[in-house]
C-alpha cells in the first residue's frame, strides 16, 4: 500500500492562540486515553503532530509581525479522502476541541465529517521534498510483522536447538506459524522489497553530466554575487535561549523514536528560490531511484521526514521522524549528507557559512547544531503508531516475513536465523 503524506496550515484567531497551545498541552497528557486511542483504532495514520507556529516565540530574531497558525502533518497509509473522512469520524470530537479556536471553523452544532474534510482541505499545503523510509509498508502490516517476529522469537527460545541443522529450524518455524490463524495473511499476501531503480539512476546521472556546466557556472555565480554577502549564523549553542532548549530537550527521549519541527525563511531572490527548488528535485528523483531501502544518504535512522514551502515561497518547514536521539540523528546527518543540508539550507537566511552552495554550512558543526535548535520549533502534539520499532526493526521484520516463505539454503536459513 503505498505511503503519503499531507500538511495543513489553519490560521488561529489570535486571541485564542493561548487557549489552544493550553488544550494542545491537555490532549498530549491525556494522550493515552485520547487522541493516540482513537488514531491506534484507525490503523493508518503512521505519524501525526500539531505544531503552533507564529504566537511570539520568534526562531531568529523574527522582527516581522505574523498571526498565529496551526499546523497539522499526517503520514498515513491509502487514498486521502478515505483517511481524511476517517481521521474526521474517528477524531471528531478532538478535532473540534483544537479547531474551535481557528479562524473558519465551521459552528460545532453543524459539524459532520464531511465538513470538518473540507475545512481541512482548504488549508492544504503542498510538499516540496518526502522520504519514506519503509515505502510499501502500511501501520497495519508494520503491527502483524512485528507480532510475527515476536511470536517466531517466543518459538525459538522456547526449544534447545543444539546440533539441528538451520534448515530444520527454518522449516518447523514455518510450520508453527502457519498452524496459527493468527499469521494466514501470510499465505494470502505477497510482499516485495523495493528495488533500486538502475535505469532512472543512470539516466539522472547523465541528466546531471550534462548540465554539469551550468551547475558550476550557477555556484560561481550564487558564492560571489550572494554568499559573500550573507548574513550568517556564528552563535554557539551556549549562547542560545536557556528557555528554548528545556522546552525542547523536555520532549526528547522519552521514546526509541523522536521528532523534529523546523522553520526558517527564505533568502530573498529568484537565484536562491531557483537553488532551493532544484535541490528539492534532486532529492525527489535520489529518494524515488535509489534511497527506497530504508536509508537516506546512508542514514538508517528516518522513518519519515520531508520540506514544505509555504506563504508564496518565503519560509520553509521541515519535519522528522527518526530514530535515537536529536544530537545523534543530526551528526549522522552532518557526517553522511552535509552537502544536501547544505544545499538546501543555504537558501535560507542566517545559516552557517557556505561557499559554493554545498560546502561550509552543515559541515562547520558547532554552529549549526546551535542553528538546527535556534530553528527547531517545539512540537505541541506528536503521535507514532509504532513508537517502539526502529526503522531497521521495521525493514528486518518484513525481510523475516518474506525469508520465512521461501524454501531456504542452509546457509540462507542460517542467515534467517541472525535475523530474529
Amino acid at each position: 500500500m503505498k505511503q503519503n503524506s499531507i500538511t495543513f496550515l489553519v490560521p488561529v484567531i489570535p486571541e485564542k492562540v493561548q487557549k489552544l497551545l493550553d488544550q494542545l498541552k491537555e490532549i498530549k497528557r491525556n494522550s493515552k486515553q485520547g487522541i493516540s486511542k482513537d488514531l491506534d483504532a484507525l490503523s493508518i495514520i503512521h505519524y501525526a503532530r500539531w505544531v503552533v507556529i507564529d504566537h511570539g516565540k520568534s526562531w531568529i530574531g523574527d522582527t516581522e509581525k505574523r498571526n498565529p497558525k496551526l499546523l497539522l502533518v499526517l503520514d498515513y497509509d491509502g487514498s486521502q479522502n478515505e483517511m481524511l473522512l476517517r481521521f474526521s469520524e474517528q477524531t471528531g470530537n478532538i478535532l473540534d476541541l483544537v479547531y474551535v479556536f481557528c479562524k473558519g471553523y465551521p459552528p460545532l452544532d453543524s459539524l459532520t465529517p464531511e465538513s470538518r474534510v473540507a475545512y481541512l482541505n482548504e488549508h492544504k499545503i503542498h510538499d516540496a521534498a518526502v522520504y519514506i523510509g519503509a515505502p510499501g509498508r502500511s501501520v497495519d502490516q508494520i503491527q502483524k510483522e512485528k507480532h510475527l517476529r515476536n511470536f517466531i522469537r517466543e518459538f525459538v527460545d522456547s526449544r534447545n536447538w543444539e546440533g539441528v541443522p538451520a534448515q530444520t529450524i527454518h522449516s518447523r518455524i514455518k510450520d508453527e506459524v502457519l498452524s496459527n490463524p493468527e499469521f494466514d495473511f501470510l499465505q494470502q499476501q505477497t510482499v516485495t522489497f523495493p528495488r533500486i531503480n538502475y535505469p532512472g539512476v543512470v539516466l539522472l546521472g547523465i541528466g546531471l553530466i550534462a548540465i554539469a556546466p551550468l551547475l558550476i557556472i550557477w555556484a560561481l555565480i550564487v558564492h560571489y554575487f550572494y554568499e559573500r554577502k550573507d548574513v550568517n549564523f556564528t552563535r554557539k549553542r551556549s549562547q542560545l535561549s536557556d528557555v528554548l532548549l528545556t522546552e525542547l530537550e523536555a520532549s526528547e527521549d522519552f521514546k526509541h523514536q523522536n521528532q523534529f519541527t523546523q522553520l526558517v525563511d527564505m533568502k530573498e531572490g529568484n537565484v536562491r528560490l531557483i537553488s532551493i527548488k532544484f535541490m528539492f528535485l534532486l532529492s525527489n528523483l535520489l529518494i524515488k531511484f535509489i534511497f527506497n531501502q530504508g536509508k537516506l544518504m546512508g542514514i538508517p535512522t528516518i522513518h519519515f521526514a520531508k520540506w514544505v514551502m509555504f506563504e508564496k515561497n518565503s519560509r520553509v518547514l521541515f519535519f522528522s521522524n527518526f530514530d535515537g536521539s536529536w544530537q545523534q540523528y543530526l551528526g549522522d546527518f552532518i557526517d553522511n549528507s552535509g552537502w544536501g543540508l547544505t544545499g538546501i539550507f543555504s537558501n535560507t537566511k542566517v545559516f552557517p557559512k557556505t561557499n559554493f552552495l554545498i560546502t561550509g554550512g552543515a559541515y562547520l558543526e558547532e554552529y549549526f547544531l546551535a542553528w538546527s535548535r535556534n530553528s527547531q520549533l517545539v512540537t505541541n502534539y506528536w503521535y507514532s503508531a509504532y513508537p517502539d520499532l526502529s526503522i531497521k526493526n521495521v525493514n528486518n521484520n518484513t525481510l523475516i516475513r518474506v525469508e520465512l516463505m521461501k524454501t531456504l539454503s542452509e546457509r540462507r536459513a542460517a542467515k534467517f536465523l541472525k535475523l530474529l
